[in-house]
């Protein structure tokens, strides 16, 4: 297999605006995951998700323009080379804030995954007082879970796992 010098992933990504228009599309979750951590040509990615090849092919692409996905290595087939691609970071970070309408876009993305998840899912939503303090807490703390979480390899189910602590309302009373 032929590959650039540093195919490793990154812990996390940033992801800016564009980035996060690229994602409102269900399928293009459903890719960037699916491509795992070995990554997957596009005839895999066709089969995993049971779609055409021209449709992942075109996801893929739009991923790959706003940086979310990166070809890695090719390898050598009877009828040529397939191509690999993988993603750029482990996990995403989403800005909060903005007005655009991009978390409310990724979250309908996220909410059609849910929606078709074949296990049982755990959704919880909170609202609970707290201090500045005890919010930075919480953030820390449940980074370190996410972080902590080890990846069970290839052969396992892919579990979606999203963390999100905001400010839902006006400071007191």
């Amino acid at each position: 297999m032929d590959g650039p010098a540093d195919d490793r992933l990154a812990e996390v990504l940033d992801v800016d605006p564009q980035q996060v228009r690229a994602l409102t599309h269900p399928l293009r979750n459903r890719i960037l995951f699916a491509l795992g951590s070995d990554g997957a040509t596009v005839s895999q990615l066709s089969t995993r998700l049971r779609t055409n090849k021209g449709n992942v092919a075109h996801h893929l692409g739009v991923l790959e323009r706003a940086g979310l996905v990166r070809r890695a290595h090719t390898r050598q087939v009877r009828g040529g080379t397939e191509q690999y691609f993988t993603r750029v970071a482990r996990r995403l970070r989403a800005p909060g804030r903005g007005g655009e309408g991009h978390t409310a876009a990724l979250l309908q993305a996220v909410a059609e995954e849910v929606d078709r998840s074949p296990t049982e899912t755990l959704l919880n939503l909170r609202r609970v007082r707290l201090t500045r303090p005890q919010a930075a807490a919480l953030v820390a703390h449940l980074e370190r879970v996410v972080d902590e979480l080890p990846d069970a390899g290839p052969a396992e189910a892919t579990f979606g796992v999203l963390v999100s602590v905001f400010q839902s309302g006006p400071t007191g009373r």
